[in-house]
């Protein structure tokens, strides 16, 4: 989907600085209304209903447009197309298909608004009397700011939705440049981990992430959990594992826990989990479990070794059991092979198979 960040300017704007009395007008010279004569009443023009806000020195219309309009007067220079003076990225059509299938489900909605920056032959006409914007219906009238994957992406739909518009008018190409880059620079997008949460809240999950869901929150409150205290539900911070690192963690050894439940796997691999934090504490690095690439190649070595307990015990997946076979793999290690900053997670796990396998014997 659309990045959930692409809120429009306006959405801040003082209702008070909505299009001010003929008293308190700006000064003719920015008004954009009087740029160009009233249309004449044919086929050629379309009229929608429109509020003009000043922003600072900003001045822009907010109104709502069909999408097949939009799609039939809107255009994209892309970067890649016109190097000199492009500087929209290149149009990525399976986000605009997801975006029409979206749609086209019938529960779906996009409401941040498309950012459009009218063009000369746009003809924008803003009548104070009637409070219509105006403008030619040409494919070429306005330049997408913000929004071209929405754009593509209605206009792929079967069916027909109102789209909510920002439109700038007498905008230089420096300042199009500009927008563009307050746009996609300034406004924060929301974390992966709150997005996570929200997913369960929109009851949205698939199989697989709920039981991703229940497992972290069990580590995360079971008062036996290992990792008590080291996670982070919904933001990334420093010292915690975020869901998103530790889903991604589990993913990666996910074939392991078929048809097991949420607790299954939360016993099993606190076992595991504490036999390595233990044997991190045999170099004084108990600490480092919550580095990313550490726990991901941790985790991903769980098959490894599950695999020799089950080998030698009889699949009693016991703390004991897996310090058994862990215990002279950490004592190989030494501490400086623990992660560096630059360590990416797969090749470390595949150091680290590689030391749990020399000189192993049942």
């Amino acid at each position: 989907m659309e990045n959930p960040i692409d809120a429009p300017p306006s959405d801040h704007a003082d209702p008070s600085e909505l299009e001010p009395a003929p008293e308190t007008a700006l000064p003719a010279e920015r008004a954009d209304e009087t740029d160009a004569p009233e249309p004449p009443s044919d086929g050629r023009f379309a009229k929608a209903p429109a509020l003009l806000v000043t922003q600072g020195k900003h001045r822009f219309y907010t109104l709502v447009l069909p999408s097949d309009l939009l799609a039939a007067t809107c255009t994209v220079e892309a970067r890649l197309e016109n190097p000199i003076e492009g500087f929209q990225r290149l149009l990525d059509k399976k986000r605009a298909r997801e975006i029409a299938d979206y749609i086209d489900s019938g529960f779906g909605s996009v409401p941040s608004a498309i950012i459009l920056s009218a063009q000369p032959r746009a003809q924008l006409h803003f009548d104070r009397q009637t409070g219509e914007l105006s403008f030619r219906k040409d494919p070429r009238s306005f330049l997408i700011i913000d929004g071209q994957h929405r754009v593509y992406g209605f206009n792929l739909a079967a069916k027909s939705v109102k789209a909510p518009v920002v439109v700038y008018n007498r905008l230089t190409r420096a300042q199009e440049c500009q927008l563009f880059v307050d746009i996609n620079t300034k406004q924060r997008p929301v974390p992966p981990e709150l997005l996570l949460d929200i997913r369960r809240l929109s009851e949205s999950e698939t199989e697989a992430e709920a039981l991703l869901h229940n497992v972290f929150d069990l580590f995360a409150t079971d008062e036996k959990s290992v990792l008590s205290g080291l996670l982070s539900p919904s933001e990334r911070r420093k010292g915690k594992i975020s869901r998103v690192t530790f889903n991604a963690a589990l993913k990666s050894i996910d074939g392991a826990f078929v048809d097991a439940s949420a607790q299954d796997v939360y016993q099993v691999l606190n076992a595991y989990l504490r036999a390595c934090l233990n044997g991190l504490r045999y170099h004084g690095a108990e600490a480092n479990i919550v580095n990313p690439a550490l726990f991901k190649a941790l985790v991903l070595l769980f098959a490894n070794v599950a695999e020799r307990v089950s080998d030698r015990y009889g699949g009693r997946y016991t703390t004991q059991n897996f310090e058994d076979i862990l215990g002279p793999f950490f004592r190989k290690l030494k501490k400086n092979e623990l992660p560096k900053p630059t360590t990416g997670h797969l090749a470390l796990y595949e150091y680290y198979r590689k030391t749990l396998s020399s000189g192993f014997s049942l």
